[in-house]
């Protein structure tokens, strides 16, 4: 079973950004079934960096947006952006140089920040982007 499932309270209502967000649920379902299933290091490092790498382009699309619309909190949600990906990023040295396994207490981290982030910090921007035409 997901860790994550979609729902519509979810969607933001811009197609590209929702895509863009069930990807990211789609990836900590894989990385939830690799450390259930005991998938070997490798697995799970690169569930990480490609989670990594594809949050990375999906917090520049954003931003674009704020920057081109002249979003009103785009300072507060760009730290968001850049908090999260400097304790993933932790994350992934620690478990390399492994001074840290992958547990079940990062699996929720990543899993609650983006069920809440996406509930939260960003249906905030959904009317405004709507209100710019995107859809």
């Amino acid at each position: 079973m997901a860790l994550i499932q979609w729902n519509n309270a979810m969607s933001v209502g811009v197609t590209e950004i929702d895509t863009q967000h069930k990807r990211l649920i789609t990836m900590i379902n894989e990385l939830s079934d690799a450390m259930r299933d005991h998938k070997a290091k490798d697995v799970i490092g690169n569930i990480v960096d490609s989670m990594l790498s594809y949050t990375a382009s999906h917090f520049t699309l954003e931003e674009k947006y704020f920057d081109q619309f002249r979003y009103p909190d785009t300072v507060i949600h760009k730290k968001e952006h850049a908090d999260f990906v400097k304790k993933v990023t932790a994350f992934r040295e620690d478990y390399v140089k492994g001074r840290l396994g992958l547990s079940v207490e990062i699996l929720y981290f990543l899993s609650d920040w983006l069920k809440n982030h996406i509930q939260g910090s960003d249906r905030k921007y959904a009317p405004f982007f709507q209100e710019k035409g995107l859809k």
